[in-house]
């Protein structure tokens, strides 16, 4: 305990030099935050369950511990697992009560941003801990590396992550639509045996959001429909007629129109072989649908309802299926054979199984997602892809297959307007890197794909194992980083 002292004291000067605060010196509140950040990464490295309960019984506050001690040591555990342990390299920000601490991943040498918050009285006990996105350091050196070098780098760090058993999934890195890395790793069913090949099809989570926005706007470039029309004009019987005259198309695609989301008590009490159409997912989320949480326009907040009522308005508009409309209006002429909602109970060939770890004293277990994801996907998420079926998205995209240049330029363009600094419609944007897409994630999903704008890259992403693709996500993004330094 004395040398881990010495080292926050030591830590605390070095950030107070390097960093400053605002108010020129650490409060002793802070100071207590920048204490406890050395030493919480000390235990993460451990990976000894005991000492963190011991840890968590110490100097958690009387309020944070009415939180299940079971979760705390789930945090913990899984920071260990996902990192092998973690250094703290400087503070990141300073706020009255707490700070975030620089973090760097042992294992994949990822950067991240551990929040820890006190109380504001003595003795300063922990009321928080979290993460948070790390700036990288402007002073962390960034090795110049050619295309033949960083396609090297990924191929040996999936490696690595598969051998830890952290990555189970395919990976596709292209740069202006031509394939310099792609792989698979890990299994695709733990039961059998079976590994995960490159044609695999993995869930997609919310990534499915994506087509129903392009769907969107091919409607809307067939005149069929308006960004600004509102809802009522499509759906009179909508179970809030008030809201439903105030929010339009751009709403329900940029999440800012107020409704709720899907995965609701309801949904976890009924059976989900019920859910296997649009108007059954409807169905399950008219009491959503009532309860509009905020005027439509003004504040930004993920709707997995609204993006499903989108796809009744696709089948209103087209007189087609969601199914049938984007089989033959976007995986169709993308190429996209291994692309669709499929139907969970049938017999689907080369579906991946997603699992999920539970960290227990006695190590860790495997469960898998049969029967806590949906019985068939739909508008919002949950159906499947592969790797190369999404490049394929990726380059139909970009060529304007399926919508015009124009077209995808505004749907994958932030929406401050709308109180969507980060979103567009259907697309998730990344301003700094130039970089637009989508992500998907649920117990057993990790899905990404990233299409660099400016440069020509395309990285696809796809895990079966809960957050299976960040790492490796944020891998390629510092080797394309470190291509164009």
């Amino acid at each position: 305990m004395f040398s881990r002292m010495v080292k926050s004291l030591v830590l605390l000067a070095m950030v107070v030099g390097t960093y400053g605060v605002a108010s020129g010196q650490p409060s002793a509140a802070q100071a207590a935050a920048v204490r406890y950040a050395n030493e919480i990464a000390g235990f993460i490295t451990t990976g000894d369950r005991a000492e963190y309960r011991k840890f968590v019984e110490a100097n958690f506050s009387e309020t944070f511990l009415k939180v299940p001690m079971e979760a705390h040591l789930n945090f913990l555990s899984s920071q260990h697992d996902f990192s092998r342990g973690m250094t703290v390299e400087g503070i990141q920000e300073w706020r009255p009560n707490e700070v975030v601490a620089l973090v760097k991943n042992k294992l994949t040498g990822d950067w991240d941003g551990l929040l820890v918050r006190v109380e504001t009285e003595i003795p300063y006990k922990i009321s928080g801990i979290g993460l948070r996105p790390a700036k990288r350091p402007e002073d962390a050196t960034v090795k110049k590396l050619s295309e033949k070098e960083a396609v090297a780098e990924i191929g040996n760090f999936l490696k690595k992550l598969a051998a830890e058993n952290l990555f189970s999934g395919s990976v596709l890195l292209a740069k202006d639509g031509i394939v310099l890395y792609k792989g698979a790793f890990g299994s695709a069913n733990k039961d059998f045996g079976v590994s995960n090949k490159i044609d695999t099809k993995f869930n997609l989570g919310s990534m499915n959001k994506m087509f129903t926005a392009v769907a969107v706007a091919q409607l809307v470039e067939k005149g069929k429909l308006s960004y600004d029309d509102p809802l009522s004009k499509f759906i009179p019987d909508f179970p809030n007629p008030d809201a439903a005259k105030k929010i339009q198309i751009k709403h329900l695609l940029t999440h800012t129109s107020g409704l709720g989301g899907y995965f609701s008590q309801r949904y976890q009490n009924m059976s989900r072989a019920n859910l296997r159409t649009v108007d059954d997912m409807m169905a399950m989320v008219r009491q959503d649908e009532k309860d509009v949480q905020f005027e439509p326009g003004s504040k930004w907040q993920y709707s997995n309802t609204g993006m499903l009522v989108l796809g009744s308005v696709i089948e209103i508009v087209s007189g087609k299926s969601y199914f049938d409309y984007v089989r033959e209006n976007i995986y169709k002429p993308a190429g996209m054979i291994n692309t669709d909602c499929y139907e969970l109970d049938k017999v689907n060939q080369n579906l991946a199984i997603g699992y999920d770890k539970r960290y227990t004293d006695s190590g860790i277990e495997w469960s898998n997602n049969i029967f806590a994801h949906v019985m068939r996907g739909g508008p919002q998420g949950g159906g499947y892809s592969t790797v190369e079926d999404l490049m394929k998205f990726d380059q139909a995209l970009r060529s304007g297959k399926l919508i015009s240049p124009a077209s995808f330029k505004l749907i994958a363009s932030a929406k401050p307007e709308l109180n969507s600094p980060e979103y567009g419609y259907g697309f998730s944007i990344d301003a700094e890197r130039n970089v637009v897409g989508h992500s998907g994630g649920f117990p057993g999903i990790s899905s990404n794909l990233d299409m660099y704008i400016g440069s020509g890259w395309t990285a696809v992403v796809m895990s079966n194992y809960s957050r299976g693709s960040g790492h490796v996500t944020s891998k390629i993004s510092s080797l394309i980083h470190a291509i164009h330094n």
